[in-house]
């Protein structure tokens, strides 16, 4: 979190800031830096204040009881705590750090939010990533484990994740040492269907170090998401919270490996609260690192034993099926520049001109054909891809 002598230079006077100049995205950036802003807070602060921009401005000018009787009144420290910080920070530059290291970031009411996750009943109130958030689509399956994995538990995560991953099923979990690691490795070996991790920190730094390269390669083949803003380091309550994420970002949930206490036995509960399927691998008796797991199937959950297994669970043959139903017209050559062009972050057509270096009416004639046929939205000037259904 950020400690109040790491805040950003004073702006003179960040009221003035224009809302139309700066796309949704870039207040929930600036909200979601708040110290303490958690997404239960961040959720309660926008039901308020649906817009994110009136949101910043209420922090910074409005009535402090406003604000009290929306978080609550234990929190008037906290509440004291975000009025020195908007006032002390610009929030276009606020998003233009988190924009420089390539994250995108999408509120729950966006077009571009997944919808899974739009349905949830704990949605984030905002999503950053890094990568292509359009590959959150088809079948979808979190593999979960312990940190501290055996070989075995190691080396089925990994054989779990590559052979999904080869039957066209992204392989969803939080890029964690152990299993979650041994079944990104598999999926991103498998060079097929995209791999999606969910993480606890801010984008802009790598946790666990040790993952650097595969967090690497997740980003570049798939797609990595988190809740938290720009230079937020992995507190311990985001990681319970992230494994919501991935229950929900889930078709199914297997556990590979498990002690009887442990996040991935947070992960399922959350899936059970939505009603997401868990499978569990079975594991020795004698082994600790199964305790959890073998539990799961005494208590009724489907039992993993092979890939093929999760494949009938999904209704899917083990030679996969496509990973979209996807009903909008394929863009033309010059739509799919302008697409790429636009990336997964916000921009105005004067952005867009400047990358493409082509005429008014050349790119106006593309943004109203990806209009209308359901690529793109424009808000306030502000063109935004919209994500697969």
């Amino acid at each position: 979190m950020f400690a109040e002598s790491q805040l950003w230079a004073p702006n003179p006077s960040p009221a003035l800031v224009d809302p139309l100049a700066l796309p949704p995205a870039a207040w929930l950036t600036a909200l979601a830096s708040m110290p303490g802003a958690g997404p239960r807070r961040l959720a309660r602060l926008l039901r308020r204040w649906p817009d994110p921009a009136e949101a910043w401005r209420a922090i910074l000018e409005g009535d402090p009881t406003d604000i009290h009787h929306t978080l609550g009144k234990r929190n008037t420290p906290l509440v004291d705590s975000w009025r020195r910080f908007v006032a002390a920070n610009d929030v276009a530059e606020l998003w233009q750090l988190s924009s420089d290291c390539g994250i995108g970031a999408v509120g729950c009411t966006s077009p571009a939010f997944p919808s899974m996750l739009a349905d949830d009943p704990d949605p984030p109130a905002v999503l950053f990533h890094l990568g292509n958030p359009d590959v959150i689509a088809g079948p979808r399956v979190g593999i979960v484990g312990t940190r501290k994995c055996t070989r075995y538990g190691h080396d089925i995560a990994k054989t779990f994740g590559r052979d999904l991953a080869l039957a066209g099923v992204a392989v969803v979990s939080g890029l964690a040492l152990g299993v979650d690691a041994a079944a990104h490795q598999g999926a991103v070996d498998a060079h097929a269907a995209p791999p999606i991790a969910v993480v606890a920190n801010g984008l802009d730094s790598v946790y666990p170090r040790r993952n650097r390269q595969l967090w690497t390669d997740v980003a570049e083949a798939g797609v990595v998401l988190s809740e938290a803003p720009y230079g937020q380091s992995p507190e311990r309550w985001r990681f319970p919270a992230r494994n919501r994420i991935i229950a929900a970002l889930s078709d199914i949930v297997v556990v590979v490996e498990s002690h009887e206490r442990g996040g991935s036995m947070h992960t399922v509960t959350e899936a059970a609260l939505r009603d997401v399927p868990v499978m569990a691998v079975p594991g020795p008796i004698h082994s600790s690192a199964a305790e959890g797991t073998n539990e799961l199937l005494r208590d009724g959950c489907a039992p993993a034993c092979s890939v093929d297994d999760v494949l009938i669970e999904l209704g899917m043959v083990a030679s996969g099926r496509e990973s979209s139903a996807e009903t909008r017209p394929d863009p033309t050559g010059q739509q799919r520049q302008v697409l790429d062009a636009l990336g997964w972050l916000p921009a105005t057509a004067e952005q867009l001109l400047g990358r493409l270096r082509w005429s008014v009416a050349e790119l106006g004639a593309c943004l109203v054909a990806l209009e209308t046929a359901g690529w793109i939205v424009e808000t306030n000037g502000w063109f935004e891809r919209v994500a697969r259904g």
